[in-house]
């Protein structure tokens, strides 16, 4: 997508144009699909342009599809992961993603564990003017990150997700690269652009709707304090929820009740179905013995 760096604001990226990974490098990502996977939808392709302006065009499912991505996506890439396997590596080679040196400061957003703030719609302009970039680095070794090299004014953490990706699916706040950016356009209302990265992924379309919930929640805010506040009651509910769904399992008997009701319940249709063969079998010899006297009337 990018032609050299081209596409390098240089109120975005400070330093030598060449993103080229140097002394250290992450990943938690995995991905697999060919490298020229076409960009996907839920509701499918060929959408008009009238059609998606009638659509939410913040939604999940809203904008029109795109080809390419205007603002800086950008990384600091660890080599924590296999090349093969790594989202980051993948957004690379696709040129959708470009790999930053450790000290090369960077204007836009930035998502990492190191940040003391969280992402929120607030961020949007920043990311429209400067673009946003993630910290590619695996989940165990964060302590051999020099967080302190890599140079930003605007460090995020995400709000609360859950993966979709092979490696960590279904657990809360372990994305990759490439949820992580996806995640951050969703929530400042740039669908389109999450859209993108992630339909190189046969995955990828997961993310946004086992999200979706979260996603439009955290679009309604308008502040960090706001997501943070949030995140912190919708995941209270989840706990609550859970809690009661898991009591009243145990009430009921737990995994031998359930089994109880399926036996009691499976002997009970038996017996109902036994009972429908012996009705039918009664009907049908009344059918015969009414034949058969019509038959002897008739002959006699």
């Amino acid at each position: 997508m990018y032609d050299g760096d081209s596409w390098r604001p240089e109120s975005a990226i400070d330093g030598h144009p060449s993103g080229s990974s140097s002394d250290e490098q992450d990943g938690p990502s995995d991905g697999s699909e060919d490298d020229s996977g076409d960009t996907r939808t839920a509701s499918g392709s060929g959408r008009s342009a009238d059609e998606d302006s009638s659509e939410d065009e913040t939604g999940i499912n809203g904008g029109s599809d795109i080809e390419s991505i205007e603002m800086p996506v950008a990384m600091w890439d660890f080599n924590h992961c296999d090349p093969k396997r790594c989202s980051g590596k993948k957004l690379s080679r696709l040129g959708l993603i470009k790999e930053l040196r450790v000290g090369q400061k960077f204007r836009g957003v930035v998502l990492t564990p190191n940040a003391t703030k969280t992402l929120s719609p607030a961020d949007a302009d920043i990311i429209r003017e400067n673009g946003v970039a993630v910290v590619e680095c695996s989940w165990a070794r964060l302590d051999e990150v020099p967080f302190g090299k890599l140079k930003s004014p605007h460090e995020r953490l995400l709000p609360h997700m859950i993966a979709t990706n092979p490696v960590n699916y279904g657990k809360p706040m372990k994305l990759n690269c490439v949820e992580a950016l996806a995640a951050a356009f969703y929530v400042c209302s740039m669908p389109a652009q999450g859209r993108l990265l992630l339909s190189k992924f046969g995955w990828g379309e997961h993310f946004p709707h086992i999200n979706s919930r979260w996603i439009q929640a955290y679009q309604g805010c308008s502040s960090a304090e706001q997501v943070d506040d949030l995140a912190r009651r919708m995941v209270e509910e989840e706990r609550l929820e859970k809690e009661a769904d898991k009591k009243a399992f145990k009430e009921s008997g737990g995994i031998q009740g359930s089994l109880d009701r399926d036996v009691l319940a499976s002997v009970g249709g038996a017996k109902d179905a036994e009972e429908d063969r012996s009705e039918e079998e009664a009907e049908e010899t009344r059918a015969l013995q009414d034949d058969f006297s019509t038959v002897v009337r008739i002959t006699s």
